[in-house]
């Protein structure tokens, strides 16, 4: 029986991820600074900090992992410790990887992100493009994929690059957005809703992990979904088969981009600086490279996910505002200056 440790196994993608693994018959492990209520007879959980070497030997000497899922990072829009998060995305991977060596696991796959940019693409972007982020965030991203490379004569590290994880349950600043959907209030765009922007579905990420247990070597694989339309097509897909009364209300796109930017310094918006700079913009990965070499295909499109994501937080609302000591993406993100917008509209 195969066993796998997986880092932020409490938080959204890490449940996906552990539920996957358990339904093949796998034995799964997480690690994660929120406590885990999850029961499997399969399944252990262990509540700490990746970088409590302490409790690092505990669990690799208690297990014996086939491989690594190393799903665990704190976001810049929810923790303003920025030195914290660097070392939980950063000293944090280089820990995972110093006790994966120590313990003979040479396989870890590894979820980065598409903050590695933050500006408009007219094209797919591919793995050959430099990365550029803006922000904490993205650059911790980066700095763990260096550390990952650093290790590739001993460890087989495979990176996705993945842009928003969906499925049911995904909250954080989508929660936002569907509690306009959910209350019938107009939408606000930010630009006149043409951009395409890519998202992927959290159980054909999971597929993927399946899919780079097989790869003998380290490499860093663009991941997203195919037929990427329009926010305007996405959006009123969602708002037609939930049978919400929303419509879309479109702002001019530089004056909206500037106030984003104040509102962010002054500390009253949820929205970063990826997120102000990519809010109307272009982002899509090409993932011909994914396909050809690992043999991946998406099976849902953005709005068929966006929808499960949308059914789901209408169906649990009630629940779901309740919740306390869950991962960012598990709960709403608090709105801020959005609130006063949210009842203008």
């Amino acid at each position: 029986m195969s066993c796998y440790l997986i880092t932020g196994g409490a938080g959204f993608f890490g449940t996906v991820l552990k539920k996957y693994f358990l339904e093949k018959g796998s034995e799964c492990v997480s690690i994660d600074l929120e406590p885990d209520s999850f029961k499997h007879e399969r399944f252990t959980a262990y509540q700490g900090d990746i970088n409590d070497d302490k409790l690092m030997e505990k669990i690799f000497s208690n297990h014996k992992f086939d491989a690594v899922f190393h799903c665990a990072a704190l976001l810049a829009h929810v923790k303003k410790d920025l030195k914290r998060l660097w070392h939980a995305n950063v000293d944090g991977t280089e820990n995972v990887c110093k006790f994966a060596l120590k313990y003979n696991v040479n396989k870890l796959v590894f979820v980065s992100s598409n903050c590695l940019w933050a500006k408009n693409f007219d094209s797919p972007v591919t793995e050959e493009e430099t990365p550029n982020p803006v922000e904490i965030y993205g650059k911790s991203k980066l700095k763990a994929e260096e550390i990952l490379f650093s290790y590739k004569d001993k460890i087989n590290s495979i990176i996705f690059r993945s842009p928003t994880i969906m499925d049911e349950g995904r909250l954080g600043l989508l929660g936002i957005l569907f509690e306009f959907i959910d209350e019938n209030r107009k939408l606000p765009m930010v630009g006149d809703g043409t951009n395409r922007y890519q998202f992927i579905y959290a159980k054909d990420l999971a597929k993927a992990f399946e899919l780079a247990l097989k790869a003998d070597y380290t490499d860093v694989f663009n991941i997203g979904s195919d037929d990427v339309k329009s926010f305007n097509d996405v959006y009123n897909y969602v708002i037609k088969k939930s049978g919400s009364q929303t419509r879309l209300f479109h702002f001019p796109k530089l004056p909206m981009i500037l106030a984003m930017k104040i509102c962010f310094w002054l500390g009253i918006s949820p929205l970063g600086p990826y997120q102000y700079k990519m809010i109307a913009s272009n982002f899509i990965f090409d993932t011909g490279k994914i396909k050809q070499k690992l043999g991946f295909a998406p099976t849902l499109k953005n709005e068929e996910m966006l929808l499960r994501a949308y059914e789901f937080y209408h169906q649990n609302k009630k629940e779901i505002l309740n919740r306390k000591d869950v991962s960012a993406h598990n709960s709403v993100a608090k709105m801020g200056v959005i609130k006063i917008l949210k009842w203008l509209m």
